[in-house]
């Protein structure tokens, strides 16, 4: 009776069901949240998933590697979950053969990681010392990599300040960080580059900017606030620019790569699409967000909003110049088309509405913008506090994309979603949910005319999430973080990617897209359950070998 208690608790079928949909143009006051759409993704779609390196790679200091600001920030008491450290996280740093394992059982096209500047510099400035042992660990994984035809698309900064730097000029409040970041940025791709071909700068810069030294949340931990994630963004851009110069100038022609910048941003939506002061707030608020960077980047200055909002902001407050870092016309000339493709992180949506903030009660990034966010309250929310899942924003941000910035070559470099749930580790039916919405309105953005060339799914493992600890798990694989091998199992999510990635997207109605058992934790820890179609089979002949004995004695 307990197996077939199981049965009948576990089995649990996934029916997509046609609705056809018509294609529309972006417009603010549109507000067509249509059903789901099957079709397929163009030929030679890459099907990809991502990590970070502080992330994962654990080894903080060994074979030779410095300090990052990381590892400093998460030593110090109170300024994570838990004082959760990433010093040794998934141990990636040695199981990458392990990883890349799970990369080709996938069928993925792309890997997406970074490189950690501290391991590979240690004080993070080349003159000092080239860290060789680092160096050949990144070597070994694209190798690796090649090997099974898994493209590496490769991150150079994925947050990891080397310390030294931070202590010594202050990180990214110092126009210094420019020529450093190009030293090193230079060094991967002399040592690198004959082998990549698909280089980010950043990632989420936004997040390095505000969290890292307007909030304090994140590393370095600073509280600029109104100046510090200007200042710290200024000088980002401006190095991405840099080094996107230098592969041209130095590299492109040999190497034949693409370098391009991962920025990230959650969709805003007016509350009233009839209120022309919400349709104008939801603007600023994506504007404020991944038009802070794109539109340096695509145009050469920041969005007229932005520089109005905080400008006047400024002289409300007796500044004699603007919050706002002003670019040169030679420094516009020089960012401006700095991009050979976009990567575009997204995860949730926000309803936004006008909100007026007195200048006499201190200035932040987030007061400088005069909107108010809202979420509503039937949107799934399984994980992360701010992560609801809102699958049409993501279409509503592309198309914004495409409409702003002259419809460039995308790769998604970061989508998904997190659980913080007991019990449901590997059971994480809301994930495929999540992941079966978000990849269908990206289809829909495609076939509205956006140049999207990939995806990424974030993340490939369950890993160290910055001031959250590893309270929240974003993989497809399940990492048991109390073993000290740190054991990979793959979530019922995995089989439904997999699916999709076979089928190239959603081919037909009548398919019935995935059989998955959905068990407790305890269970799924201490017997792994691999979800599939197979699994099921076993279990359902298994409730009727036992019927037939029961029948016979």
């Amino acid at each position: 009776m307990m197996l077939s208690h199981r049965v009948g608790r576990a089995c649990h079928v996934l029916v997509l069901v046609l609705c056809l949909s018509a294609a529309e143009d972006f417009g603010w006051s549109a507000n067509n949240h249509d059903s789901f759409y099957y079709g397929i993704f163009p030929n030679g779609f890459s099907w990809g998933a991502g990590s970070s390196a502080y992330q994962t790679e654990g080894a903080w200091d060994k074979d030779g590697k410095g300090l990052s600001i990381w590892d400093v920030f998460t030593h110090k008491k109170g300024k994570t979950f838990l004082n959760d450290t990433g010093d040794s996280s998934c141990e990636g740093y040695y199981k990458f053969k392990d990883d890349i394992s799970l990369i080709k059982e996938l069928n993925l096209s792309h890997y997406r990681f970074s490189i950690s500047w501290p391991r590979i510099m240690p004080t993070g400035i080349r003159s000092d010392h080239v860290n060789e042992k680092g160096v050949k660990y990144y070597n070994a994984l694209i190798d690796e990599l090649l090997e099974h035809n898994i493209t590496p698309i490769v991150t150079l900064y994925h947050w990891d300040l080397p310390q030294v730097l931070q202590e010594k000029y202050g990180g990214w409040q110092n126009i210094s960080m420019i020529n450093y970041f190009n030293d090193f940025a230079n060094l991967c791709f002399e040592r690198y580059g004959d082998r990549v071909k698909y280089w980010i700068t950043f990632n989420n810069p936004w997040s390095a900017a505000v969290e890292g030294y307007e909030t304090g949340e994140h590393a370095p931990g600073l509280k600029l606030r109104g100046t510090g994630a200007y200042r710290a963004a200024h000088h980002i851009i401006k190095a991405h620019a840099k080094v996107w110069h230098t592969y041209g100038t130095q590299w492109r022609n040999k190497q034949r790569g693409m370098v391009g910048i991962s920025l990230s941003g959650d969709w805003g939506e007016p509350v009233d699409i009839t209120n022309q002061k919400d349709i104008e707030a939801a603007e600023r608020y994506v504007q404020f967000y991944i038009g802070w960077f794109a539109t340096p980047i695509f145009h050469g200055d920041y969005p007229q909003v932005m520089k109005d909002f905080i400008g006047r902001k400024s002289a409300q407050q007796g500044l004699g110049t603007s919050r706002l870092p002003i670019f040169s016309s030679q420094e516009k000339s020089y960012i401006k088309g700095t991009s050979d493709f976009l990567g575009v992180g997204h995860f949730t949506t926000r309803y936004i509405t006008q909100k007026s903030f007195p200048f006499n009660r201190g200035s932040t990034y987030f007061s400088d913008r005069d909107v108010a966010e809202l979420v509503d309250p039937r949107w799934p929310d399984p994980g992360s506090e701010w992560l609801y899942s809102v699958p049409w924003g993501f279409r509503r941000l592309l198309n914004f994309i495409k409409t702003q910035y002259g419809n460039p070559m995308i790769f998604i470099t970061e989508n998904g979603v997190s659980e913080k749930m007991m019990c449901t580790e590997l059971c994480d039916d809301w994930r495929i949910q999540y992941y079966k919405g978000y990849i269908n309105e990206m289809l829909k953005a495609i076939r509205d005319g956006v140049n999207v060339k990939g995806y990424t799914a974030w993340s490939l493992l369950d890993k160290f999430e910055w001031d959250e600890g590893y309270s929240e798990r974003f993989g497809l694989y399940y990492v048991d973080f109390r073993n000290k091998n740190k054991p990979r199992y793959p979530k019922a999510s995995v089989q439904f990617y997999k699916r999709i990635i076979k089928s190239n997207g959603f081919p037909n109605q009548r398919e019935v897209h995935l059989f998955y058992p959905l068990t407790s934790h305890m269970e799924m820890v201490t017997e792994v359950v691999v979800p599939t179609v197979c699994t099921l089979c076993i279990l359902i002949s298994a409730v009727f070998l036992m019927f037939l004995l029961r029948k016979r004695n």
